[in-house]
């Protein structure tokens, strides 16, 4: 794979690049009407493998909070068409390095010495590139370390790239008045903590010994004396992407185990530390040689206050969802339901919420759910699909939700989509062992 040189860091520069890949989507559009009206029965496919191909190779090469919308987005299987999951996803673990001089360069700068200088042997070439940063492999003595590096500039452009960002999101989600910056506010702020590699050393050695008795679930080791902002050091690993693991996988028990320890794990997070690792996409966990699963990379922890913990999952139990004026009452301590709406908006989004949380709750109804039910998660599909095309919804004021919903259900479509490709079975209570 080409590496890269330079990153853009200026604005100027960065949003150079986005003009250019709006007009090759712009271009895309021309020629699929232009088809369409010699071949009126011609679908969307091929555009939106044209669009998802230029968008990404336009954001690759920008790094940082760009291409980490595109993994946010790949996330959502239910909604985005398949092209842009399947290209988008590649950002997950799969982008163009840093040149070996600008990996040496970045050494020099925040440890002070060149790596050659602190590990006895390090891959010039990175093993493995995502959006924020890129990982190389060491040794030292009778230790093997995967090391991150972060590319340079990432953390200086993200507001300039939200801004720019900011007039589209705020069109197609129809967002109104003062109160939307702060769900771009919320982004910004997250977004900007994974870059404090520091912020994240914390925060990996803690999540790694809070939740070390869970079964069949295992954290690296950290090494403080090799990192710095914007380097970590860890041990290797060997093994599986999770979803490299999945496409393969025919052990049904083995992907339980592995879906009862990813599940456990999320729900001692949200239950008990009130705390959560906000980015559950298949690059942030391996499968080991032994069928554990090992979770990495805690640069996204999203806290969850008290006054969102409780309605949120008050909204999961069936006697709230059934019962008009406490679901109601619920909406509106949720900001889901607001003082100023209409009558015809309180009406509306107290309908699709409650379709939509009938459905998206259904794992905690119960002691036991099967993630591998296709019915489910066709409903899932459809339910967005709907939404999609829902004309009235987008005249509705789209400014609905707390700003914690924006990483917590992020978490649980990440979470369901993983125990999906494991076509796990999981047991809901049993995380309820681990608290004592």
């Amino acid at each position: 794979m080409k590496t890269l040189d330079k990153i853009p860091t200026g604005k100027i520069e960065r949003a150079s690049q986005l003009v250019k890949t709006g007009i090759k989507v712009g271009g895309n559009y021309v020629a699929y009407y232009g088809e369409k009206i010699v071949n009126p029965s011609l679908n969307r496919d091929k555009l939106n493998e044209n669009n998802a191909e230029d968008i990404y190779d336009g954001l690759k090469n920008l790094k940082g909070s760009a291409l980490k919308v595109a993994q946010m987005l790949s996330m959502d299987k239910s909604i985005m068409p398949q092209a842009y999951v399947e290209k988008f996803s590649l950002s997950q673990f799969s982008v163009p390095p840093l040149s070996a001089p600008l990996v040496k360069k970045t050494f020099k700068k925040y440890l002070g010495k060149y790596p050659e200088e602190i590990y006895d042997t390090f891959t010039p070439d990175a093993v493995n590139a995502a959006s924020i940063g890129q990982v190389h492999k060491a040794t030292k003595d009778d230790k093997t370390f995967a090391v991150k590096i972060q590319y340079p500039g990432v953390a200086d452009s993200i507001s300039s790239d939200l801004a720019l960002v900011k007039p589209i999101a705020t069109r197609m989600f129809n967002l109104r008045g003062k109160d939307s910056e702060k769900y771009f506010q919320e982004v910004e702020n997250k977004l900007l903590e994974e870059t404090d590699y520091t912020l994240e050393l914390k925060q990996s050695v803690e999540v790694s010994d809070w939740c070390k008795n869970i079964e069949n679930l295992r954290f690296p080791k950290y090494y403080p004396e090799y990192s710095s902002e914007k380097i970590l050091t860890m041990e290797w690993i060997e093994g599986e992407h999770l979803s490299e693991f999945a496409a393969h996988n025919t052990d049904s028990v083995l992907g339980d185990k592995l879906g009862q320890a990813l599940w456990d794990f999320y729900m001692y997070q949200m239950h008990h530390l009130k705390q959560v690792h906000a980015d559950p996409h298949p690059g942030n966990f391996i499968i080991d040689k032994n069928g554990q699963l090992v979770a990495i990379d805690f640069g996204c922890i999203k806290q969850v206050p008290e006054e969102f913990y409780v309605p949120y999952f008050e909204l999961a139990k069936p006697e709230v969802i059934d019962n008009p004026a406490l679901f109601n009452e619920k909406l509106y301590e949720l900001e889901i339901l607001r003082e100023d709406d209409s009558p015809k908006e309180i009406e509306y989004f107290t309908k699709i919420f409650h379709e939509l949380l009938s459905l998206f709750t259904q794992p905690f109804h119960g002691d036991y759910f099967d993630f591998s039910d296709e019915d489910f998660f066709g409903k899932i599909a459809q339910m967005g699909e709907e939404f999609s095309k829902d004309t009235q919804l987008r005249k509705m004021n789209g400014n609905r939700g707390s700003k914690h919903f924006l990483y917590i259900n992020r978490t649980f479509f990440g979470l369901y989509n993983l125990l999906h490709d494991l076509k796990a079975r999981v047991h809901t209570k049993t995380f309820e062992k681990y608290i004592i």
